[in-house]
Formats: structure tokens, C-alpha cells, sequence
């Protein structure tokens, strides 16, 4: 399935107004479950920084902008550089930030991770579900480590080799049909981080049982829905209102309980400093 059709159109529904992207936000931080886990991430990171009024932070593919709008709206002062290599969705997020009053603090441009432009150094870099659509993930981590400050923190989202992109067997597509490579090896992700001067500290798998679950029912039935026909989006406050308390639940069963393995991996490195 082509998820990008569906991700437009919804885009282009909530940017007609600003506080339907507001309410786009709140549902995307609801119901995928890696953002539960990517801000608690950043909450770890940013939060317990003494120094952090004066961080600047890289979201690396921005996408809709949910994470940029996150860190700004709750953590005052510091700066963010977003960058996607989709101006549609540039265009639409700087519009957003310029009506929230936050353009001063929040730039938009458009940047190819591969070929990383973006001014540093960074003190952090979100990029969360992006490396699964691309090939050269080796350069983009030698890139990350040249924009990141000594001692800087980079914040790796992606679908792992245990079913990610939801794919439970050798021969199943991804769900996903924009993605290069299913989901990572733990191994061989921390190894490529490692050849490119990041050491990990961090590596946990996220959507266990409980989250794979919710994942099917939160979104994934309602976006196979989306792609059959626009007009279904008026049928799904109807299916929402028996599914959400239980998506709810089980994304946070996923949070509380140990992972030995999931479809998803969450992971925290740092620029390593040559001594």
C-alpha cells in the first residue's frame, strides 16, 4: 500500500485551518505509539539538559511537523532547524508555525538527509521514522555525526527486522510501499552508528505484542479504509469509538511492560569525541 496518498490528503484537510492542525497533532501523538515513545525520549533528553534554553535542535524529516511543534510549545528558548525533502509539507508546517507565533524560533527548509546542508552543530537530532526510506542510511549517519556538537545526542526512530513495517513472514510486502528496507537489524544499525562516530547508548525495541496490536487496529485498518475511498474518513468517529479506550490501553501496557523483542526500534546515540 501507498501510504503517501492517504498522508497527503489528510495533509491537506488540516492545513485549511489551524486548529484542525492542532487536533491532527493531538491525534497523531495519541495514536501511533512511537511518538509515546519518541517524547518520552525527548523528555529524557531535552528536560534533564541544565543547558537547554540555549539547544539547537535538528528534526531530521519533519514530515507534518508534530515533533518540531512538541519541543517549541514545551520547551521555551532553544531553536529548531526542520527539514524534509517535501516542501509540500514545509509549506504547510511554516504556515502553521507563523500563525502559532513560533517562526522565530522554528525554520523550515528543504534538505536531503543524504546530502545534509543544515547548518550545525546541533545539540540534538530527532529523526523518527525516516531512515526506512533510505538506501544511503551510512551517509546519513556520517552526516548526522558532522552536524552534531561534541557530545551531541541523535534520536533514531525506525521499524526493526521483527516485523516492522508490518511484515510477519520472508516473502510478505511492507505495508508500506514507499519503504526501502522493512525494518533494521539491533546489531547492524548500532554497528553502522558506531562506524560513523555515534556511539549508542540506548537501543530498546518498542511495539511488543501489546503495541503490534494496537497498531492494527489504530491504524492500520483505519488507513486501508482511507486508501479504498476519501469519504470513509466520515465513518471512522463511528469505528474510533469502541477501539480507541482499547488502542489506548495497549499502548500503554507496551510502554509499562518489557520488550525482549517488537516490530520497532528506538534508539539514543552520541557524537563521540576523538581523544
Amino acid at each position: 500500500m501507498d501510504y503517501d496518498p492517504v498522508k497527503n490528503r489528510l495533509g491537506d484537510m488540516v492545513a485549511k485551518r489551524p486548529w484542525l492542525t492542532k487536533v491532527f497533532y493531538g491525534l497523531l501523538q495519541l495514536l501511533f505509539l512511537r511518538n509515546w515513545y519518541v517524547r518520552r525520549e525527548i523528555d529524557r533528553v531535552i528536560g534533564q539538559d541544565s543547558n537547554r534554553g540555549n539547544l539547537k535542535i535538528l528534526d531530521a524529516g519533519t514530515g507534518f511537523g508534530q515533533f518540531s511543534y512538541y519541543i517549541a510549545k514545551k520547551y521555551k528558548g532553544l531553536r529548531i532547524e526542520s527539514v524534509d525533502v517535501k516542501d509540500v509539507y514545509l509549506e504547510r508546517a511554516r504556515a502553521f508555525f507563523d500563525s502559532e507565533g513560533l517562526s522565530d524560533r522554528v525554520t523550515f527548509s528543504v534538505d536531503d538527509l543524504t546530502q545534509l546542508t543544515a547548518g550545525g552543530p546541533f545539540d540534538v537530532i530527532v529523526c523518527v521514522d525516516v531512515m526506512e526510506h533510505i538506501e544511503d542510511d551510512e551517509q546519513v549517519f556520517r552526516n548526522f555525526q558532522k552536524v552534531l556538537a561534541p557530545g551531541g545526542v541523535v534520536i533514531i526512530n525506525t521499524p526493526s527486522d521483527f516485523g516492522g513495517s508490518d511484515v510477519s513472514g520472508p516473502q510478505e510486502e511492507s505495508f508500506i510501499g514507499e519503504h526501502v528496507r522493512d525494518g533494521y537489524n539491533r546489531s547492524d544499525l548500532l554497528d553502522k552508528l558506531r562506524e560513523a562516530g555515534l556511539n549508542t547508548t540506548e537501543a530498546i525495541y518498542t511495539y511488543g505484542r501489546w503495541g503490534s496490536i494496537a497498531w492494527r487496529l489504530l491504524i492500520k485498518i483505519p488507513m486501508r479504509l482511507l486508501h479504498v475511498h476519501r469519504l470513509l474518513i466520515f465513518f471512522l468517529p463511528i469505528y474510533y469509538i469502541p477501539i480507541f479506550p482499547i488502542g489506548m490501553l495497549l499502548n500503554f501496557m507496551d510502554m509499562q511492560l518489557p520488550i525482549e523483542r517488537g516490530s520497532g526500534l528506538l534508539v539514543r546515540a552520541i557524537h563521540r569525541v576523538s581523544t
